[in-house]
């Protein structure tokens, strides 16, 4: 781990208008993949409107890698099905981190990030500073899916002797 620039921190808050696996609901939770990497969120039952609300923590080493979820339907009979999957860029996130700004009024917009065809946001994603820290909070669309969506936010966390943010 001696590549290890910090902690980013996944507050997954939500699914919205998530497919039906289950005849007439699903059981989702998202399983996030950056690297080797590989962390998942708590299953919640017969609901295609899941609140996780949720803090995983992925160490991050290259922040150039996307970071994918995948929602899945827990089934306990056979393989979990697959709910749609998206990616994000941790670039745009790590370069506000980066400018190490500090004594901004709470609330200050650093960057906005605009839903794009190589991005899988729904709309527009504000990059934040506020109680002394950066955050992104996004919606994501799902690929390959009939429909739904996953919000969560990121925030940075600074480890002592890690290399950091050059």
């Amino acid at each position: 781990m001696e590549n290890l620039m910090g902690l980013l921190r996944i507050h997954v808050f939500r699914g919205v208008n998530l497919a039906v696996r289950d005849v007439v609901s699903s059981d989702p939770y998202v399983v996030f993949k950056m690297g080797k990497q590989k962390l998942k969120t708590r299953v919640v039952k017969q609901n295609i409107n899941p609140e996780w609300n949720e803090d995983l923590t992925l160490s991050i080493q290259d922040p150039n890698l996307p970071v994918y979820l995948i929602v899945y339907d827990k089934d306990k009979f056979s393989f979990d099905d697959r709910m749609g999957d998206a990616e994000f860029d941790v670039q745009p996130f790590m370069e506000a981190v980066k400018m190490r700004l500090n004594n901004l009024p709470n609330g200050t917009i650093i960057r906005k990030v605009q839903p794009s065809r190589e991005n899988c946001l729904s709309e527009e994603s504000c990059i934040v500073w506020g109680n002394g820290q950066v955050s992104q909070r996004m919606f994501l669309r799902l690929r390959n899916v009939e429909s739904g969506e996953v919000e969560l936010q990121l925030q940075w966390i600074d480890i002592p002797g890690s290399r950091g943010i050059n």
